[in-house]
């Protein structure tokens, strides 16, 4: 029994962390970075678990967001990990994130050698990374979401936005969740846009249209059980994306550069009640992985009825090669363009009903195939090269 009890005891120790907060370093980029590491008291080694960056706002630090932006007691119940990295100095002596914001420090870099960095002592489920953060650490997550995808499962932004220009250069390598909370009345990061910022429609719109979302969003009024907050919240779901993913925007009325639902009010304006930002983040990120909805059927070969022509479109994601195959009587070319239009490849296609395009000398990113009769496009496809 002594020997049974001291193997039981052993096998703990390996397998079980407990609850654990860890303030870690790193070197990176010859920077001594450094991060707050929450481990929840039923980690165990033995099931991979999600981890969940937290990233903190301009000026701001990792002590201030752990605590601002509360996932602890979620992680508690929900068994993921919680990292809340600390940013560098910019040249204005704040502390920031490198969100395309100009300067040296590689921020994406950091974060991709974080997570390898973790995934040494701890068992993480690769396929559930997520990323979230307030304000600039919201910025960052989009960065994320648009130079880390093949890491990143979903993001999440509270008060934060796209950089300007980022729509124009952000080169995702599949369907991504987008979740966004913001107020109207945000005085920081204005809800629509900056010189700094795309607005808060902008960023939504772009994700629609990579993830193949419906246009049209379904609305909901969320109850306005805290009536002294001066706020109410309008809830907004584009629904029916790629492998069953949706965009989220939760858009407080009236609501300022604050985290909903935080015991803090320390931002720029009052914080709302009616929602608690960190629950609804959980619950976003929960329903999905890298792969899109958990639970959902999908499949990598794209057949479209229309007219009474059938196209097919594949592998999607490509790698090596883009298979397509239709069935249009008048095609004549078939062209390829990324997502800013520019004509990439061509084929001439008479007497044919299928081409292999070779994806060799392309670069990761999005791209269209066009289906064309003479110069009419007849069909149009968004294809993703990774």
């Amino acid at each position: 029994m002594r020997l049974l009890l001291l193997l039981s005891l052993s096998l703990l120790t390996i397998f079980s962390f407990g609850q654990q907060t860890i303030n870690g370093t790193l070197m990176h980029g010859g920077i001594q970075r450094s991060y707050i590491l929450y481990v929840p008291a039923f980690y165990s080694a033995v099931n991979p678990a999600p981890l969940v960056f937290n990233f903190h706002g301009y000026t701001s630090n990792a002590s201030q967001q752990i605590a601002y932006g509360e996932f602890r007691p979620i992680a508690d119940t929900a068994g993921f990990l919680l990292v809340v990295p600390q940013g560098t100095v910019d040249g204005q002596g704040n502390t920031y994130w490198n969100s395309n914001w100009g300067g040296t420090v590689d921020d994406v870099g950091f974060t991709e050698a974080l997570l390898d960095d973790l995934s040494i002592t701890y068992t993480i489920n690769q396929d559930r990374v997520y990323s979230t953060g307030m304000s600039n650490g919201g910025f960052m997550s989009y960065h994320l979401a648009c130079n880390l995808s093949n890491r990143i499962a979903a993001i999440a932004s509270v008060t934060g936005a796209m950089t300007l220009g980022t729509p124009n250069t952000c080169s995702p390598q599949h369907p991504t969740p987008i979740l966004e909370i913001h107020g109207d009345a945000d005085g920081t990061v204005s809800y629509t846009g900056s010189n700094f910022s795309e607005s808060v429609q902008n960023g939504l719109d772009y994700w629609v249209n990579y993830n193949n979302n419906t246009s049209a969003p379904s609305f909901t009024a969320i109850p306005n059980i805290s009536t002294s907050d001066n706020s109410t919240v309008e809830h907004y779901v584009y629904s029916n994306g790629d492998n069953c993913l949706e965009v989220e925007h939760y858009k407080v009325i009236n609501g300022g550069h604050t985290w909903p639902g935080s015991a803090f009010n320390t931002g720029n304006g009052a914080t709302n009640h009616d929602i608690n930002a960190s629950e609804l983040i959980w619950d976003f990120f929960s329903k999905y992985d890298i792969n899109g909805k958990i639970g959902c059927v999908i499949t990598n070969v794209e057949t479209v009825k229309e007219n009474s022509f059938e196209v097919k479109i594949y592998p999607n994601p490509a790698n090596s090669v883009i298979n397509v195959l239709w069935e249009i009587e008048k095609v004549s070319a078939i062209r390829l363009v990324n997502i800013l239009g520019v004509e990439m490849q061509t084929f001439k296609v008479v007497g044919v009903n299928q081409k292999v395009i070779s994806t060799e000398n392309l670069s990761k990113g999005i791209y269209f195939v066009e289906m064309l009769d003479e110069d009419e496009v007849l069909y149009n496809s968004k294809v993703v090269v990774d």
